[in-house]
């Protein structure tokens, strides 16, 4: 039934009136001076949609004949994504502000790629899978260019733009072929269809809709856009392209993997663990030379996404769980992380060297030990929440048989605590100069900053109830 099907995506039909009704709104009345209130509403509204998602949903329902599935699984990725979007607006407002980069279309191109994320781990079809893609996409491309006087940030919207569409035309491709070995788009027919035996045609396709979901979760070797674009958006973007589009893009592999070629887990299996394993080592040893703390950032991702792909490429239940407790983590350190590079400012304008940092301890000793916080939990450092993180998808794959891969991952994680230790080392024992950074910043990116260093050290206890929600979210998948 229609109403039926549209309870079903009322959180979704929500955002998008909102924000095509607050663009008509903004465009007929005061503009960007709206533009402060709107990253506020819109936050809101996200914080509220995230509470409506979280403890309302029940079971799992079909929506338009099987095109979007409401489960479980998708309710858990759904709340990571727009507790993210939420924070990382809140955490915007103030840098977007000083440098007059606030427009009333930021916190709406941010809402309507939040829908196109939560169309994308809704899925039940290739049809609708890349219709939340491109909503998503294209927003992102927006938003990465919005620095319109910046040569670097135009550059980054468009190689992020030309990239990008490289990648759907490789998905595309791998849906195509699909479809026409399958003879439907639903992920349903397509697991039948791969019950007895998978044809050389289905493996392409399979082959080719991984190369385009590595490009969006900017795994290696698709990695290239990733850090030019981070490099070169304003610094919030950055730190949004680090967070929720991770989670959302993760989330649709291993929504494709397990609900529509679920017969042929020894297939991808093997894509996904090469996916991994060139990912952390690439980011582990790339991180190393890097000069820029935002390009540093952009390999840390490749790195941490590689660790995610191996409870993927576990290929059970207990693997998504473990990816889906990783990426929780990640993007809560991520926030902290990023709310630190926002206060990064030398008389008012942005800094971005890692060599800015050095003998930081001495003129700001709590900010010093939160990002110290941070980042060993992002090298994986015990006792910090980062370690567990890695510690879940490093069992999911000694117990699915991957012990190679669990071995290859406790070697990046070794050489990738380098460049985190590196920063610790700055800010610590660096060289004294007269350069200094600004002392005091915004109290927002303080707040989140310690809550997220907090967190970090908290969450050893019982991970804040997130072990069982991932778990029952696992089970929703791999049925």
């Amino acid at each position: 039934m229609l109403s039926q099907d549209l309870n079903t995506i009322l959180p979704e039909i929500v955002l998008s009136l909102y924000a095509m009704g607050a663009l008509l709104a903004a465009v007929y009345t005061v503009k960007d001076k709206a533009a402060p209130l709107l990253v506020w509403i819109t936050a809101a509204l996200f914080v509220v949609v995230a509470f409506w998602i979280g403890t309302t949903g029940e079971g799992a329902t079909m929506a338009f004949n099987g095109m979007f599935v409401d489960d479980a699984f998708s309710r858990f990725a759904k709340v990571a994504i727009l507790l993210s979007a939420a924070a990382v607006l809140v955490m915007s407002q103030d840098y977007m502000l000083k440098r007059d980069l606030l427009r009333f279309e930021y916190p709406l191109l941010i809402a309507l790629a939040v829908v196109g994320m939560m169309m994308m781990v809704s899925a039940g079809d290739l049809m609708s899978l890349y219709m939340g893609l491109e909503l998503q996409s294209l927003a992102l491309y927006v938003v990465a260019s919005l620095r319109r006087d910046s040569v670097k940030s135009t550059e980054a919207g468009l190689k992020y733009f030309v990239l990008g569409a490289l990648s759907s035309g490789l998905l595309l491709y791998g849906a195509s072929l699909t479809y026409g070995f399958a003879g439907t788009t639903s992920f349903a027919g397509i697991i039948e269809a791969t019950q007895t035996d998978v044809s050389l045609g289905l493996l392409f396709g399979l082959v080719f809709l991984s190369a385009g979901f590595a490009f969006k979760v900017s795994a290696a070797p698709f990695h290239m856009w990733t850090p030019d674009v981070y490099e070169g958006s304003p610094t919030p973007v950055t730190a949004f392209f680090a967070t929720a589009p991770k989670v959302a893009a993760m989330a649709l592999f291993a929504r494709v993997v397990h609900d529509a070629f679920g017969n042929s887990v020894g297939d991808w299996q093997q894509i996904v663990a090469f996916l991994s394993v060139v990912s952390m080592f690439l980011g582990a040893i790339a991180a190393i030379g890097q000069t820029d703390i935002k390009r540093l950032m952009a390999y840390s991702s490749i790195a941490h996404m590689g660790f995610a792909l191996m409870g993927l490429a576990a290929g059970t239940a207990f693997g998504v769980q473990a990816m889906l407790v990783y990426l929780a983590i990640y993007v809560a350190m991520n926030i902290g992380t990023f709310a630190f590079i926002l206060s990064m400012e030398k008389d008012g304008m942005p800094v971005t060297n890692i060599a800015s940092l050095n003998m930081y301890s001495k003129r700001e000793p709590l900010k010093a030990l939160a990002m110290l916080v941070l980042l060993f939990s992002l090298a994986g450092v015990p006792p910090m929440l980062g370690f567990f993180g890695k510690f879940y998808v490093l069992q999911a794959a000694y117990e699915a048989g991957l012990a190679w891969l669990a071995v290859a991952g406790v070697v990046a994680s070794v050489i990738g605590a380098f460049y985190y230790l590196r920063l610790v080392f700055f800010m610590y024992f660096g060289a004294e100069h007269d350069d200094h950074l600004d002392t005091g910043g915004s109290p927002i990116l303080w707040g989140f900053l310690v809550a997220s260093a907090a967190v970090m050290v908290i969450g050893v206890v019982n991970l804040f109830g997130i072990e069982p929600l991932a778990e029952a979210a696992s089970i929703a998948l791999v049925n």
